[in-house]
């Protein structure tokens, strides 16, 4: 059966107010929002530069490769693992 436009996916749960997690009242995203990172993903991950494991940054919500001095930023609790992403840290 085809859902309409305006119901949401079974797997996104709208808050009370009508609007999708991690969105604000316009239905942008707010990239400054800390969601949580699943440390089964964590233990996944590994630097697509070095191929070396990373370190979760829950202050400032990114990932460090010790290796490479690089910081990769998770936005929305998905990690940017993309080189051009990273910032030296």
């Amino acid at each position: 059966m085809k859902q309409s436009a305006s119901a949401p996916a079974p797997d996104e749960n709208p808050s009370s107010d009508g609007r999708l997690p991690g969105t604000d009242a316009a239905g942008s995203t707010n990239p400054q929002r800390e969601v949580a990172l699943d440390p089964r993903l964590l233990a996944r991950l590994v630097c697509p530069v070095t191929k070396g494991p990373l370190e979760y940054d829950r202050q400032h919500n990114r990932l460090l490769s010790p290796q490479a001095r690089l910081a990769y930023p998770v936005r929305d609790g998905i990690p940017l693992m993309l080189p051009e992403e990273a910032t030296p840290y």
